[in-house]
């Protein structure tokens, strides 16, 4: 079983390999996405990353706050997509 791991406050410049070899070093990673705008195809500066369950909640506490290529992380469980 995986849990999906919403990360926010991310450089525009980050590639989803650096964001899982960086999580990688914490936990099981699945794999993970940054989320890009359709228009323009940059980084809208957040993405999700899949873990196994087991290690959701401590990726979650341990990440958070911590420093990323200059920047302060936001990483929480991520909710599932409402519709509207």
């Amino acid at each position: 079983m995986t849990k999906t791991l919403y990360v926010g406050n991310l450089p525009w410049s980050t590639s989803s390999e650096e964001l899982t070899d960086f999580f990688a070093q914490y936990g099981n990673v699945v794999g993970s996405r940054i989320i890009t705008d359709r228009e323009t195809g940059r980084s809208r500066g957040f993405g999700f990353v899949e873990v196994a369950s087991e290690d959701a909640e401590r990726l979650a506490a341990e990440l958070n706050g911590k420093d990323f290529n200059g920047r302060t992380l936001t990483v929480n469980e991520a909710r599932p997509r409402q519709t509207v």
